[in-house]
């Protein structure tokens, strides 16, 4: 199988650590993000990654050129940002003839079973989102889920949320989802896409570690909460 791994920020919130480092490059306990992200795709038969970069490209492409470790990786500089759907439909060529694929958050901090959520997903549904609690619904992209797990409301950033069950960063897709990408420039997939899915998608809560390194409190959390790909633990950001 194929994914994308999403990695093209700013990392404003993460000043200064992205001074000088993209997000994807910051290290958790001494271990690069994109390395982390790279040996769970290793582990579950991911064989060929996408990396879009942006800020700090040249030292993304730097470490690609090194890794040797299972995974085939191309890196997609953006001169200009696309946004999260945008790059999907830029690149929608590279998984053309793929039923199914993956899209992953490169600032996710995560041990997921990719296996079990895969054995989760059901072939007539576009997508299946991993999901997690979250103590802060109203910065995250929130789901609600009917009885058979299926996905019946999305809102990106809600006012008033139904719930807690937030959008992890992880996504398995099918090539429907690509079709739902509204032609404009900066494309969210939180804001633009998944919502128009409402009822085509199921939902697969995430038992394992799940934190978005996104702020410097989480990043900085992460070093001490962090369990390491082997063992299974939860913990909401």
């Amino acid at each position: 199988m194929k994914a994308f791994l999403l990695a093209a920020g700013h990392g404003t919130r993460l000043r200064p650590y992205t001074d000088t480092l993209p997000k994807c490059l910051l290290p958790i306990r001494g271990i690069p993000m994109l390395e982390i992200w790279l040996a769970l795709c290793r582990q579950y038969g991911i064989t060929e990654v996408l990396v879009n970069t942006h800020a700090h490209a040249s030292a993304v492409k730097a470490f690609v050129s090194r890794w040797r470790d299972g995974v085939r990786v191309s890196v997609v500089e953006e001169q200009e940002l696309y946004g999260s759907a945008g790059t999907l439909a830029a690149n929608r060529a590279w998984v053309e003839h793929d039923d199914r694929f993956w899209i992953f958050y490169a600032d996710v901090l995560t041990n997921t079973d990719l296996a079990a959520m895969l054995a989760f997903h059901q072939e007539r549904c576009v997508a299946t989102l991993g999901l997690y609690a979250v103590p802060d619904p109203q910065r995250c992209g929130i789901a609600t889920l009917d009885a058979d797990s299926r996905i019946s409301s999305f809102v990106e950033k809600p006012t008033t949320p139904a719930g807690d069950l937030a959008f992890a960063g992880l996504l398995l897709a099918t090539p429907d989802l690509l079709d739902s990408i509204p032609r404009k420039c900066g494309a969210d997939i939180g804001f633009d896409v998944l919502p128009r899915l409402v009822g085509r998608m199921r939902g697969y809560k995430i038992p394992e570690f799940v934190l978005d390194i996104g702020t410097r409190e989480n990043y900085e959390a992460a070093q001490k909460l962090w369990p390491g790909p082997e063992r299974e633990f939860s913990v909401s950001s």
